[in-house]
Order: structure tokens, then C-alpha cells, then sequence
């Protein structure tokens, strides 16, 4: 099955909500028979920050383990506090050949830094009693947005937590 995320939908999640940005950011192919996810994200910009996925929280039990095919771009993983503040951040570089395990209970969102497509493949189970992004939209987004400053990848701080643990880099 084919699942094309909407500018519209991903507007919850972005440091400027009303900035040009693209209008099919990224699309999810399910297989029912392998239980796994090949997920595409576009390159380009929304407003002054790179392209990313919607983002969730998993809370199944086990290591959620996704594997870079194609492209580069970064994976940033949060764990929040009962209150839904931000108390570790994790970044990790994503190149063909990563694989990344992401604990139950973390969230996660892959932004796509590159030039070309960036192509990941999950085992992520979806159903809406594994997934949780109603705190992603609640704080639109994660602790902190991946954008373009010169040139350059920079990483910007959300206003709606009131705590922004030092980035952790892997």
C-alpha cells in the first residue's frame, strides 16, 4: 500500500507553517506480507527547514530497527519526560548501509539533508496502539528543527519546549 504525506499534514510539524515548501514531502510503501516500510523523502526545503517525515513516538515493545538504502540525511531521536519535555536528543548521520535501532518509548524523525531522494526501510508496525505523534503535533515537531543557515546544516531550537538538552551526535 502507498501512503503520500501532504504538505498540509506536515504543516503541524514545521518551525514556519505558511512557508513555500513542497507538496508531497515524502511517501510510505507498506508490505503487508514482509511487515516492513520503505519510506522516500524528497529533498528540498520547507520554508528554511529541510525535508522530514511527521515524526511519532513507538510504544510496542521491542527496538523499532530502520536501514538507510539510498541518499543521506539525518535521524534525530528524542526521549521526553512524563510532561512531554525533551530530556535527551540524539542525532544520527544516515548514509546507504546505516542501521539504527530506536528504543521503545523514544521518538524519532528522519530529515532528508541531501540532494538526491533519501530512501529508509522500517520495521515499524503501524497501528494507532504502537504510534503516538499527538505530542509531536501538540510541540510541532521535535526539541529541535534541522535547517539551512548559509549553507550549512543547522539546528534550531522549537519554542514550544521549555528544554533543550545538549545534542547528542552518533
Amino acid at each position: 500500500m502507498l501512503t503520500k504525506f501532504s504538505a498540509n499534514k506536515l504543516k503541524d510539524v514545521l518551525a514556519e507553517p505558511e512557508a513555500p515548501g513542497l507538496d508531497e514531502p515524502y511517501f510510505i510503501i507498506q508490505s503487508p506480507l514482509t511487515k516492513e516500510n520503505m519510506t522516500v523523502i524528497l529533498s528540498g526545503k520547507n520554508g528554511m527547514e529541510f525535508n522530514k517525515t511527521y515524526g511519532f513516538f513507538h510504544n510496542f515493545q521491542g527496538i523499532l530497527i530502520y536501514k538507510t538504502l539510498y541518499g543521506q540525511g539525518i535521524m534525530i531521536i528524542q526521549k521526553n519526560d512524563e510532561r512531554g519535555e525533551a530530556k535527551e536528543v540524539r542525532i544520527i548521520s544516515l548514509r546507504p548501509g546505516v542501521e539504527i535501532e530506536v528504543p521503545s518509548g523514544y521518538g524519532h524523525t528522519v530529515v532528508n539533508t541531501g540532494k538526491n531522494f533519501l530512501v529508509v526501510v522500517d520495521n515499524a508496525i503501524e497501528n494507532d496502539e504502537n504510534i503516538d505523534s499527538d505530542i509531536v503535533k501538540s510541540k510541532k515537531g521535535f526539541a529541535y528543527y534541522v535547517v539551512d543557515k548559509k549553507g550549512e546544516i543547522a539546528f534550531e531550537k522549537n519554542p514550544n519546549y521549555s528544554f533543550h538538552p545538549q545534542i547528542t551526535s552518533y
